[in-house]
């Protein structure tokens, strides 16, 4: 198929989320640089300069290179992004923080691997839909490599432990099996089974039990589990319906945790209100809905299943974010794509977009 322009559009949503993301992190970050210089200049580096740079230095290399040759090496990049991800459990490589075993640290330099793993999972089980095709429908075929897969990575991820990420792939990946053509009743079967074993996890641990009595109960503990929801809510009703104005945030100065990170969209509403907070959800939506109409115009099953799986990880991260920064959701501490702190993050969806422009340019109908 010849190729046409990339969809201007969907570039001109990302641009915005980007302008407003950077924004809002720089602003955010200034809680950082009251408590830490040195810390604040280290986490500016790491999202503007590796994070925001090389994801645009990506995006373009991606963005001319045709989305056939991810098929072609998908099993390689799935099975590299398992073992970098396992990687982070070799003494001296791997790096715990908070409790946490999710970094690998190379020098003063760190970055989690999972975020490689989200995106290397989303591109082979791609490759293998398109290429059992209606096969899917057998159980053999569709569900059970599916199993096979979420359990290598359960392995892994629960370890560190990292259920958020879990989910997210859970959720992409039964997705991904709905787009392709699996009976509604196997969906329905690997949802009953996820919510077992997220209903296992919960009751065996302490820490989940604390955030779900806290979604519960967000006054129970003002001052211990339920502290970042309870500021978080502050922020949020004290910006009102036009906000207090950029930079101007009082939440950011010690109250909220990691307001540059797993706060950020508590920020934004504190410094724009109402307002601020709709757009940038009306944003996601539209990346959403202009990311699906390219799925649906793309040339063939692999490129559909592709786009789709990119879009639902970053619209289902970006919803889960608010979710829990509004209470809508137990809070998970997942970041705010395009927007909270972390390079490595920012990186991977901005090459994971370049994708998504690539394919654009072989739909099958001009986009408008």
């Amino acid at each position: 198929m010849k190729e046409k322009k990339i969809d201007r559009f969907f570039l001109i949503i990302l641009g915005l989320l980007l302008v407003i993301g950077i924004s809002m992190f720089v602003s955010a970050s200034l809680g950082v640089l009251i408590r830490n210089e040195k810390l604040f200049y280290s986490v500016l580096f790491s999202q503007l300069v590796l994070g925001l740079g090389l994801g645009l230095l990506g995006m373009y290399f991606c963005l001319k290179i045709n989305y056939k040759f991810w098929r072609r090496y998908s099993f390689l990049i799935f099975l590299g992004s398992i073992l970098l991800t396992a990687s982070v459990f070799i003494p001296y490589l791997g790096w715990t923080h908070g409790g946490a075993q999710r970094w690998i640290k190379l020098g003063n330099f760190s970055f989690q691997p999972v975020e490689i793993l989200k995106f290397g999972f989303i591109i082979y089980f791609a490759a293998w839909l398109s290429w059992v095709k209606n096969k899917v429908q057998d159980f053999r075929f569709g569900i059970l490599p599916f199993g096979i897969m979420l359990a290598i990575i359960a392995t892994i991820l629960l370890k560190q432990p990292d259920i958020k990420s879990f989910i997210l792939i859970t959720v992409t990946g039964t997705s991904m099996l709905f787009i392709s053509g699996v009976p509604v009743k196997y969906i329905l079967g690997v949802g009953m089974g996820a919510l077992l074993v997220l209903g296992s996890l919960v009751f065996f641990t302490p820490y989940l039990q604390e955030r779900v009595k806290t979604f519960i109960n967000p006054e129970a503990d003002p001052r211990g589990s339920s502290y970042q929801i309870q500021q978080s809510l502050i922020a949020l009703g004290s910006g009102g319906i036009i906000g207090r104005g950029f930079g101007q945030s009082i939440q950011k100065f010690g109250y909220l945790p990691e307001p540059q990170g797993d706060s950020i969209f508590a920020v934004i509403g504190e410094e724009f209100g109402f307002i601020g907070t709709s757009v940038t959800i009306f944003l996601f939506l539209l990346f959403a809905l202009r990311g699906f109409r390219i799925a649906n115009n793309s040339p063939n099953l692999f490129s559909r299943l592709l786009v789709s799986g990119i879009v639902i990880l970053i619209t289902a991260q970006s919803f889960m974010h608010i979710a829990s920064i509004t209470g809508v959701f137990p809070l998970t501490g997942v970041p705010l794509p395009f927007m909270s702190h972390g390079g490595t993050s920012l990186m991977i969806y901005l090459i994971a977009t370049g994708i998504i422009l690539n394919v654009s340019k072989f739909q099958k109908h001009e986009s408008r």
